[in-house]
């Protein structure tokens, strides 16, 4: 968390000196001081059903993406940018739009028209937001999509494993786990960044990539460790049926050893405070299909 947020959130809360104390005189350190200041806030600012989402622009969306989803990266194909709002702040945003693997995509349910899915391609959040508010969020989006686009039959989201989590945020808005894979797509370059392999070999850099590779199509860099969850919503309840793909069971998650939350395998949470002071982003439009 910025210290100029810091700074806003104890003077609302009038909290800073007392709770630090309290944190400080317990021997409790810091981090847990900037939590309980978030904490406070969220109480002052109330529940999840206080925020509203609205359209913005995709200038403004953007700014927020890059500052808090875990990846810091926009995604420059989305057309439809909703925020989410509390006591008049945007301290959210949900970007929508094509799917980078289109054709591929569109199979997975039979008869889709070529407009008739969306991908939803970045989601971010901060920490202001009070509990819940991502999947009350979501589904009031989800809303708003049936409403304005009745001809969009479905959305499709991944939850990056890898970085980020598992897609709990999917499944508490009601998604349908359609796939599990083991990352092969998501790559540590040399240096230290992360791409996809199929910004290697697509639009500019196609040319490039494929003089380095002598015409295949192969990512460079080292896959990062975990996996890539495929998420589903159906708007139109009658597409489901037609869904080629068999829907998995929440709980395959954690057999398959693929459980991931903020960062850390599922079973290691306890060491995992520390890490994190920002609500993650977890929806990455790189995720293979």
């Amino acid at each position: 968390m910025k210290q100029s947020k810091s700074i806003w959130l104890d003077r609302a809360c009038g909290v800073q000196s007392r709770r630090e104390h309290q944190a400080a005189s317990f021997g409790l350190g810091r981090h847990l001081a900037t939590r309980l200041r978030v904490h406070a806030l969220r109480s002052a600012m109330g529940e999840a059903k206080e925020i509203r989402v609205a359209p913005i622009s995709k200038k403004d969306a953007d700014a927020l993406i890059i500052r808090l989803h875990y990846s810091h990266k926009s995604v420059n194909n989305a057309f439809l940018a909703l925020g989410v709002f509390l006591s008049g702040r945007l301290e959210g945003a949900m970007t929508f739009g094509p799917s980078m693997d289109k054709s591929n995509i569109l199979g997975l349910v039979r008869d889709t028209a070529w407009n008739g899915f969306l991908e939803l391609n970045r989601l971010a959040f901060s920490e202001a937001l009070p509990r819940n508010s991502e999947s009350r969020a979501l589904s009031i989006a989800l809303r708003m999509i049936r409403k304005h686009y009745p001809h969009i039959e479905w959305v499709i989201s991944f939850a990056d494993g890898c970085q980020c989590g598992d897609g709990t945020i999917y499944r508490a808005a009601g998604f349908v786990l359609t796939g599990i894979k083991l990352n092969k797509s998501l790559l540590r370059l040399p240096d230290g960044s992360v791409t996809h392999k199929m910004t290697q070999v697509t639009g500019k850099n196609r040319a490039a990539h494929f003089a380095k590779t002598g015409g295949s199509w192969s990512g460079q860099g080292v896959p990062l460790d975990g996996y890539q969850m495929r998420y589903i919503y159906f708007l139109n309840p009658e597409a489901r049926a037609r869904l080629v793909c068999k829907e998995i069971p929440y709980a395959e998650i954690e057999r398959r050893g693929a459980g991931m939350y903020r960062g850390i395998a599922r079973g290691k949470q306890a060491m995992a405070d520390h890490q994190s002071e920002q609500r993650r982003g977890s929806s990455d439009h790189h995720a293979p299909a």
